[in-house]
């Protein structure tokens, strides 16, 4: 046994150093970096230690600009700094395209690419068409659909926070942005089947970014098992509209326009097809939304004079407005002081952490090569709490956007940037804006675990569901 242990460590190093030195051989002029061991290389390290902390590391050791490693099972080049970001949104489908980590493609089986001489049906960029081509997130549409937010906030406070003197705002938060998105996407007025699938978009949502092991007990099992659960009521609603379509009937929301949409063939989307991309469409339009709305409640909680500020503000908006009277984009344009406040809070928790494309073309940057095939991670934890960009990082400090005070183009992207820029991202504005004024001018609350742990490194969540007591205001 003692002999066969000495071989095995003197083998073991051996073979990774020779694996390390072939995959660099290849390339003598990649960036600086390691792939970590084989297979999983630096994965653990990523998903495991706060990927701003893993990327700031690298960034000290190897480059500021641009390092390499292995995430999830690819040879990636993570590109960081505002010079970074620029050079990577400014050449969008051309030198870069989207990529989904291999937990997405296989969580919306419909993403995967056939292999030829099929034609690809479904590409990472389809969902930023679906939403843009026929302009369900054009100012006018969404004009027509603030009221419809309102009332949805509003029923849910009074459902889950009236009369109450103690609640968790990450669970209402979710529950808000959940029954909009189902609202929007896919046309559903049905608050109970919202709560009866919260907990499976969670666990979606959880597995997007998780190692691809499908067992009982781990993160993607739950998550394919959630999906698979996910899709079947959503081919069936789909088959429900398909014939209510047939009928006559008019229906304006996305999951409908999918229905009848045809491609470039005259061939309409296969129904799990469908299924899929409206899934990816409500998964990317609640959790990020209801994650800037419950840091809110904690920033804001915690800083009465920005409150204050806030309430303020909303209260005049209030004042001009009748009794029963919806949110209109008018008064949205008088929020500006509660948008600085959002925009601090996703400075210092950004919803989206960051994302991956896909080199298109072998490149360099910073004088190093990056090759064809291999992915790109941005990320905004490379500027958000820099003081090179931002004085005094760790305060939260809403006034710093007011004018004059502008961050530096390309440092504060929570929406990332050229062609791919977030197409929700006015609609995710109108959601939060909505909650703020819905809660600064009903109550006032105390947030009841101050240094609460915060979990899920690429979803920030607090631990505890952030309890807050509510203090209401006499209206």
């Amino acid at each position: 046994m003692e002999p066969l242990i000495i071989l095995l460590i003197t083998i073991v190093p051996l073979l990774l150093g020779i694996f390390i030195f072939r995959q660099n051989s290849d390339h003598p002029n990649l960036p600086p970096g390691s792939f970590g061991w084989p297979i999983i290389g630096e994965t653990i390290q990523f998903l495991f230690n706060k990927p701003e902390n893993f990327v700031m590391h690298r960034m000290k050791n190897h480059s500021p600009d641009i390092f390499k490693t292995t995430i999830l099972g690819e040879k990636t080049a993570v590109i960081c700094g505002p010079n970074g970001h620029k050079f990577l949104f400014s050449n969008e489908n051309k030198i870069f395209t989207a990529f989904r980590p291999h937990p997405m493609q296989s969580l919306f089986r419909s993403y995967k690419t056939p292999p030829p001489p099929q034609p690809t049906t479904a590409t990472p960029e389809d969902d930023a068409k679906i939403l843009r081509q026929p302009g369900f997130l054009k100012p006018e549409a969404l004009m027509r659909f603030l009221a419809a937010m309102d009332a949805i906030t509003q029923q849910n406070l009074k459902i889950h926070w009236e009369g109450k003197d103690e609640v968790k705002v990450n669970l209402v938060s979710k529950t808000i942005t959940l029954e909009l998105a189902c609202r929007f996407f896919i046309g559903i007025d049905d608050s109970e089947w919202v709560a009866g699938v919260l907990a499976r978009f969670d666990d979606v949502t959880l597995g997007l970014h998780s190692l691809v092991v499908n067992f009982p007990g781990t993160v993607f099992y739950r998550a394919n098992k959630a999906a698979t659960a996910i899709r079947k009521e959503l081919v069936a609603m789909i088959r429900k509209k398909k014939a209510a379509l047939v009928k006559g009937v008019s229906m304006q929301d996305i999951l409908s326009h999918l229905i009848v949409v045809k491609d470039a063939a005259g061939k309409c989307m296969p129904e799990e097809e469908i299924a899929d991309k409206i899934m990816g469409l409500i998964v990317a339009g609640y959790s990020t939304v209801a994650t800037v709305m419950t840091f809110f409640m904690k920033y804001v909680g915690l800083n009465p004079g920005i409150y204050d500020k806030i309430r303020s503000e909303q209260l005049a908006v209030s004042s001009s407005k009748k009794p029963g009277e919806y949110l209109n984009w008018e008064d949205m344009s008088k929020m500006k002081y509660s948008w600085n406040v959002i925009c601090e809070t996703m400075r210092h928790v950004p919803p989206l952490q960051g994302t991956f494309r896909e080199a298109l073309t072998g490149f360099t940057y910073a004088g190093y090569t990056v090759p064809k095939g291999w992915k790109v991670y941005w990320t905004v934890g490379t500027t958000n709490m820099n003081p090179q960009y931002f004085s005094n990082p760790d305060k939260f400090n809403p006034s710093r956007y007011d004018e004059g005070e502008l961050p530096i183009p390309y440092t504060y992207v929570p929406f990332g940037g050229g062609p791919r820029m977030c197409p929700g991202k006015e609609y995710a504005r109108l959601a939060i804006l909505t909650f703020v004024h819905n809660v600064v001018t009903k109550y006032r609350w105390d947030v009841l675990c101050p240094e609460e742990k915060v979990i899920g490194d690429m979803m920030p969540t607090p631990e505890k569901g952030l309890p807050i007591r509510l203090h209401s205001h006499d209206l």
